[in-house]
């Protein structure tokens, strides 16, 4: 017997030293220290400079503690879109930035006094603002080194904080614009508090959880009203926040509401005739009951809720005589106007003897309650505007920490009535607010099982209160005078105003001109604005950028001078936040102004002024001069929008008439796999940080770009094994090119129009993706940019044309005009795969542009790729697509049969009307990659094994085979071919 020829060593298969096995995590940190040496952003700068520029301004995270998984996905969406606009040819730089003032920093430092049984309040305040510096800067080296390892490129040696000096002395003097312009002022209102932390919140400090109240329902007595049968009867309100009852001053009624003046029916049986008057019918028993007293008496509920306060009296052990509300006569809330209450603890005398007028409130409704609400204008802002016009006035007894001052009315202080407002002791049935209405006869019920959202600090968890403090803020709803302009500066501020306009109508009208993706985030941050009171700039801590105001003890107006103010911006600049210390003020008002005459403000400013003007000392500082203003895009989670997207907006409209941003967009929340919220109690939590030492950061680059982040999005284990299959199989389509273009040069290629049709309809294909992929990124639509990405890898090239080439490749003699044009094609395809790919798997993307340029550039530098122009009939070609799957689901049952192991065995017969006009057998038998193809004028796909030799080169079964083994008439040319070379 003859021995066959081994052809093995005469087949081009592909050959690379490209690795299957990525080795993620083993391999980017040297790729990456290889940027950092090479000076991978700078040069790209360079590369770009004097084109049209994109600029993404970078919204500050907060420098306090690890970067998580949140922090992940926000800057690798912000790495994508700088990509992304650089490999287009745009100028795209990216500066980081961090916020470093405020609570969360001084918290912690203040931690680490009591830690050292220390007290803040003793250690000097300079040394303690630069403890909170070198706090802020100790996390903001950490979170440095830990974003750059996600492979984010961006100018990392020079990031803008906003405790640098520069920072702080232009947060300053964006203050100092609006206070110059009028819009700022000093005065009384309810404010967000936290009675733990000391300090008034701003809305986007605060979140809401849902907690358990007491709920109580008192009665107050009527003295006064235009109704007669009012007088003596009682006005039923309710509350969740019975520390509040001590500081009430007026009720409010709803003027279109119902009302029933109705009778408190004892529970129980009666003595006597029923036909006698029912006060003379109550038993001694129920008489000595604490609500005795209103036995026969009358209360005033809304119609629509009498039901409700009758169940919660019933339910409530110390109201069995209220078990039943009888009505007796119904009146319009409008009728209450001139009606007079008295405090239940009006025995108290002072405060507490005063009248407490009923006053007409737009926000009262029947939704809960009694349809009454007690209105104490330190704590509440409807309470604070509906008190204000009629002359009553807060009274400012509960104290920073949430206790009630030493000195007011409401009786001696004791352990009990020293707790925190926000202690549920205080608030309980048994506690002391509850205590005293109950000996006055006035509590009618009390449980503590109302279920309710209620704000908490989302720095200390605590919940907050409204207090009334006196604080520094920005009307919204101020029309600025322009035509009486104290100085020049405020001049120009007013012109950039529209005419006419207050800063909420100005901010409105910025959202309408600004782009939002999802364009859902226009109305969100519209309704926010839209209802939004007045800002609260002010804050009682010590970190933090000083409200540098002097403000004049006789008039109460603080001083605008230009000068003043050039001297106040030169000392922070110098000297930081310590400028405004006492120390430097006489020299900062200068010899007009006589210190003594002059209160400083003490205060420090919101932190979202500081991060909303970063506007200001980033893009138009000149300190990045490849950055301008606007920015084209501020990119940040959904929560913004009450956050930095909002305070920007509120601060470069005050100043500037406009937003600092073209377009806003915002991502959804990184729930665990399982769709629930991370927190660390639940033990759901992802560390960016250990997927990286364990994946590798272009698997959570994949993950990030990959999910809908418009939407909240998951991530766990499953999540992540999904993501890294569809990287190994992008992985092996760049390992399949890099092999196949083995040895490939410029000589070989073959221009398109020489092309098979094949060849011609895959570039046909690259150009739709082309398409589709520069339609992502104008939309910053990341995950159909990665699908595309995908999918035309997958089914258009690993399952389709590679599939099919192979052949060709491996068999082909090398100057074969088909061979050529493949080779081409994949020449094509690389060169615009590896670009596309770079802003997604940036290290994956360098490592595979380095195997086949070892001493060129980085892939980084390169631009969107330039196509050549094919054509292709797409529809003919997808009956052709359809026909081929129809063929490969007839082969399959012979393959797990093993009747055909190969399709290659296989002679297939195809629909002749199936078959676009003009396609040959032999090219059917190219594309399904069987022995023939012939064609039946059925409508079944007929498969049977072929009876023909195999050739022991290209495997194909052909006539001219004489014997397995032997090699077909297209390899003996081959093999000649390599003979001869």
């Amino acid at each position: 017997m003859t021995e066959k020829r081994d052809y093995k060593d005469t087949v081009f298969l592909p050959k690379t030293d490209f690795p299957m096995k990525a080795g993620l995590p083993q391999k980017e940190p040297g790729i990456l220290a290889n940027w950092q040496a090479g000076g991978l952003y700078e040069k790209l700068r360079d590369a770009r400079r004097g084109r049209e520029k994109f600029i993404l301004h970078d919204g500050p995270p907060y420098a306090n503690g690890d970067m998580h998984i949140g922090h992940a996905l926000n800057h690798v969406l912000k790495d994508m879109v700088v990509r992304t606009q650089s490999l287009l040819g745009k100028d795209a730089p990216y500066v980081p930035g961090w916020d470093c003032h405020g609570l969360p920093i001084e918290w912690k430092v203040e931690e680490q006094y009591r830690k050292k049984k220390l007290d803040k309040d003793q250690v000097p305040a300079k040394e303690f603002r630069a403890e909170c510096r070198a706090y802020a800067q100790g996390w903001v080296d950490v979170q440095r080194e830990q974003l750059k390892r996600l492979g984010i490129n961006g100018d990392w040696d020079n990031p803008y904080l906003t405790m640098q000096l520069e920072s702080e002395a232009t947060i300053v003097a964006e203050l100092l614009k609006f206070a110059t312009s009028g819009q700022l002022y000093r005065g009384a209102k309810p404010v967000m508090w936290s009675p733990v932390e000391k300090t008034a919140l701003a809305e986007a400090e605060v979140e809401y959880e849902d907690i358990t109240s007491t709920q109580i329902d008192v009665a107050f007595e009527i003295v006064e009203s235009p109704i007669p049968e009012l007088v003596g009867a009682h006005a039923v309100i309710w509350t969740t926040t019975p520390w509040t009852i001590p500081v009430n001053q007026a009720l409010a009624y709803g003027p279109d509401v119902e009302y029933e003046l109705v009778e408190f029916v004892p529970h129980g049986s009666l003595t006597g005739d029923a036909d006698e008057d029912l006060s003379s019918r109550i038993s001694e028993q129920q008489r000595q009951h604490p609500l005795g007293h209103l036995a026969g008496k009358f209360g005033i509920v809304a119609a629509e809720l009498r039901q409700s306060v009758e169940l919660r009296l019933s339910k409530s052990g110390g109201a069995q005589l209220g078990t039943y509300l009888e009505s007796r006569k119904s009146f319009k809330g409008s009728d209450l106007a001139g009606t007079v209450a008295r405090h239940p603890m009006h025995h108290l005398g002072g405060f507490y003897a005063a009248p407490r007028p009923l006053l007409p409130g737009d926000f009262v409704t029947t939704d809960s309650g009694t349809g009454l609400v007690h209105m104490a204008p330190d704590h509440g802002e409807d309470d604070f505007d509906l008190c204000k016009p009629h002359g009553i006035e807060p009274k400012f007894v509960v104290e920073s920490d949430g206790r009630y001052r030493e000195d007011w009315l409401w009786l001696p202080r004791t352990d009990e009535r020293s707790m925190s407002v926000i202690n549920p002791k205080f608030n309980a049935p048994d506690g002391p607010v509850c205590s005293d209405l109950r000996d006055a006869g006035a509590l009618l019920s009390a449980s503590t099982d109302y279920r309710h959202s209620y704000p908490h600090s989302w720095r200390s968890k605590a919940k907050v209160i409204f207090r009334c403090t006196p604080q520094w803020f920005v009307p919204m709803d101020m029309v600025i005078d322009r035509d009486t302009p104290r100085c020049a500066q405020e001049a120009e501020i007013r012109a950039a105003q529209g005419d006419g306009e207050t800063l909420r109508e100005t901010a409105l009208r910025a959202i309408a001109d600004t782009r939002f993706v999802p364009a859902k985030g226009r109305n969100r941050i519209g309704s926010m604005v839209e209802g939004r009171p007045d800002w609260v700039l002010s804050r009682q801590r010590a970190w933090g950028v000083p409200i540098t105001l002097f403000v004049d003890r006789k008039s109460g107006q603080y001083l605008v001078d230009p000068a003043v103010n050039a001297r106040i911006v030169e000392s922070i600049r110098t000297h930081g936040v310590d400028g405004w210390d006492e120390e430097h003020a006489a020299a900062i008002l200068g010899p007009d102004y006589d210190l003594d005459d002059y209160e400083r403000v003490t205060d420090i400013l919101d932190v979202w002024f500081d991060s909303g003007s970063t506007h200001a000392f980033v893009l138009e500082s000149g300190r990045w001069p490849d950055l301008q203003w606007p920015a084209d895009l501020y990119l940040e989670g959904s929560d913004q929008h009450r956050g930095w997207f909002q305070s920007s907006l509120l601060e470069s409209c005050g100043t500037r008439g406009r937003a600092p941003y073209k377009a806003v967009l915002t991502h959804g929340f990184t729930m665990d796999g399982k769709g629930e919220k991370m927190s660390k109690s639940k033990g759901n939590t992802i560390s960016p940080l250990d997927l990286m030492r364990d994946y590798g950061a272009d698997i959570i680059r994949l993950w990030a770009l990959s999910v809908d982040y418009t939407e909240d999005h998951r991530i766990g284990p499953e999540i992540l094994k999904g993501v890294a299959d569809n990287y190994r199989k992008l992985r092996n389509t760049f390992r399949y090119l890099l092999g196949a273009l083995d040895g490939y040069s410029d000589a070989e290629r073959v221009d398109v129009a020489e092309m098979p049709e094949l060849e011609r309809y895959v570039l046909s294909l690259l150009a739709g993706v082309d398409s589709a992929l520069r339609r992502a990124t104008d939309d910053f639509d990341f995950n159909t940019y990665v699908r595309t990405l995908s999918d035309f890898c997958n089914e258009n090239l690993s399952a389709f044309f590679f599939d099919i080439r192979k052949d060709s490749l491996y068999c082909d003699a090398p100057g074969e005009m088909g061979r050529r044009a493949y080779r081409t094609v994949l020449d094509t395809l690389f060169h615009a795969l590896v670009r596309w790919a770079a802003p997604v798997l940036v290290f994956t993307s360098e490592e595979v542009w380095q195997s086949r340029y070892p001493d060129s550039e980085s892939v980084h530098l390169l631009e969107w790729p330039e196509l050549p122009d094919a054509e292709a009939d797409t529809a003919r070609w997808s009956a052709l697509r359809a026909l081929r799957e129809k063929v490969t689901e007839a082969i399959e049952p012979y393959r797990r049969e093993k009747t055909i192991r190969s399709s290659l065995e296989a002679e297939v017969e195809v629909p002749a009307a199936q078959v676009p006009e003009g396609v040959t057998d032999a090219m059917l038998a190219e594309l399904f990659i069987t022995a023939t193809v012939t064609r039946g004028q059925g409508d079944a796909v007929i498969v049977k094994p072929t009876d023909m030799h195999k050739c022991g080169r290209c495997w194909r079964h052909l006539p001219e085979v004489q014997d397995d083994g032997d090699a077909c008439d297209r390899c003996e040319a081959a093999l000649a071919g390599l003979e001869t070379a």
